[in-house]
């Protein structure tokens, strides 16, 4: 008998666009008619991300009782490049391109990274979050987390050399690096459970807002195409460069809430991985990819700061959410009475 996680329903429709597509792949391959979209940020726009989403997730574990053949069926290809223009161009507009020479490459991202001014989503999780709080942190996360790794690794079949040396290097480590049970989508789906929440792939789709849902689509973006290497390089780079950080408050308000060491392993592994990650990422993979491919230098540093950004807008919102006790999702939790009446009792221990 197959022990494997069935793919996750589709989610229901933000709008047009999405309700156009869901509609054509709840159906047999054939044509997808996108409208055009509306006044919005296509930075955070639902219907647009979500849309953007579905498109991406036909190449990963897709959704149940879709027909395996949308995956690259024209129509659907079409589609997506439609809603990938909104979503590119708008970056664009908003992370201007930096010249820079290869060998400055390095540097300018850790001169990015420590001028990174965004608000601190992970100082609130450390010292005040409740665990309602930290669980919405938990399930946005989710929408990227249950698949760690998976966008970057585009990548290796793109690049050459040292660079693919060293993104082998730190994929790698977030696959569990050959140990069993200790792949990081596996770690996190353990702290889901331990919070009482749902750890299937996909279960909380329709409660995941597109300001974090363009999170997740940015990796894909930059995965998906070869003309984006140098910026599916970059975003990796300033990923593990900005990790051990965050990780190590996510993990210390883990403990302050009263959580089992379990709930915190993820965030403690990543302390102790992106730490080594953040040398190999910064100078072996990102510099030396510069030098490989000097005329995709720009592309790498663009990259990185659309990583910042939208990291930024994302944090953005929730605090705003929560400073006005308004939850961060779309739509309220369900927490397992089980788990709930477990994670009660640990702390109140």
């Amino acid at each position: 008998m197959s022990t494997a996680e069935p793919s996750p329903p589709l989610p229901a429709p933000r709008g047009e666009i999405s309700d156009a597509l869901l509609s054509a792949l709840a159906g047999p391959p054939g044509p997808v008619a996108i409208p055009a979209m509306r006044a919005g940020d296509a930075l955070s726009d639902d219907d647009l991300h979500l849309a953007l989403y579905c498109c991406y997730e036909l190449h990963y574990r897709s959704f149940a009782g879709v027909d395996p053949f949308w995956e690259w069926a024209p129509s659907l290809i079409e589609a997506r490049q439609s809603l990938e223009s909104s979503f590119e161009q708008r970056l664009r507009e908003v992370v201007q391109p930096r010249s820079v020479e290869p060998s400055a490459v390095e540097s300018t991202l850790r001169d990015l990274v420590s001028h990174d001014d965004a608000p601190s989503l992970a100082r609130t999780l450390e010292r005040r979050a409740s665990v309602e709080q930290f669980r919405e942190f938990v399930v946005h996360r989710s929408a990227y987390q249950l698949k760690e790794a998976d966008p970057h690794s585009w990548a290796v079949p793109r690049l050459f050399g040292r660079p693919k040396e060293a993104l082998v290097e730190v994929q790698s480590d977030e696959y569990g690096g050959g140990r069993p049970g200790r792949m990081h989508a596996t770690l996190f789906a353990h702290t889901m459970r331990e919070l009482g929440l749902d750890q299937r792939y996909g279960a909380y789709l329709d409660r995941i807002p597109g300001f974090t849902l363009a999170t997740v689509n940015l990796m894909s973006l930059f995965g998906l195409h070869r003309r984006l290497r140098g910026a599916i390089v970059g975003h990796l780079a300033a990923f593990e460069m900005t990790s051990p950080g965050p990780n190590g408050r996510y993990a210390r308000g883990i403990r302050r809430l009263g959580m089992s060491a379990l709930a915190a392993e993820f965030f403690d592994e990543h302390v102790e991985a992106d730490a080594l990650h953040e040398a190999v990422a910064a100078h072996d993979l990102a510099g030396g990819f510069a030098l490989a491919e000097p005329e995709l230098a720009e592309d790498i540093l663009f990259g990185a700061e659309a990583l910042l950004v939208l990291e930024g807008r994302f944090a953005s919102r929730v605090l705003e959410a929560w400073e006005t006790d308004q939850s961060s999702l779309l739509a309220p939790l369900d927490v397992d009475p089980a788990r709930e009446d477990l994670v009660v009792s640990g702390l109140s221990a």
